[in-house]
């Protein structure tokens, strides 16, 4: 299945390796990364994917596909900005959030409207977000309220 994977474009080192950690994990799993594309957590989780054989996509916030971070398998210009976050949210089918400010709660806000089940790892504590400990925990839950199905 395709997993949203939202979260800061400027991380700690920590939480970085839990982006990447992420993305080898997903792709592990046969999943394919959706992200916005850039920095942070978008490029730690794409680099974790590629690393491990996955497939990213990167929705990107502006109107050039050379800005998607080097680890995106298929970037997408949209020109939108931040509207865009709707766009990350809606082509996947479950959402991981790692981290994140105002960007990411957007998001997160979007995956409560679509009705996608929101795993979290140290990110906001709001409703409709599971609160995850680990990676796998999170994949798990995504992957329990979805299934395994393929994209």
């Amino acid at each position: 299945m395709r997993v949203s994977v939202i979260g800061g474009s400027t991380v700690t080192d920590a939480e970085y390796e839990t982006a990447r950690d992420l993305g080898v994990e997903l792709a592990e799993r046969g999943h394919t990364v959706v992200c916005g594309g850039l920095g942070g957590v978008m490029e730690a989780v794409c680099r974790g994917a590629s690393e491990a054989g996955g497939e990213t996509i990167g929705i990107l916030p502006t109107d050039r596909l050379g800005d998607a971070n080097p680890y995106v398998t298929t970037p997408i210009a949209t020109g939108l900005g931040h509207a865009r976050n709707a766009l990350v949210v809606m082509n996947g089918a479950a959402v991981v959030a790692v981290d994140g400010g105002g960007g990411t709660l957007s998001e997160i806000g979007y995956g409560t409207v679509y009705d996608r089940p929101i795993a979290g790892i140290g990110t906001h504590d709001v409703v409709g977000v599971e609160a995850c400990g680990t990676v796998a925990e999170a994949v798990a839950y995504v992957e329990g309220e979805v299934g395994t199905a393929s994209d």
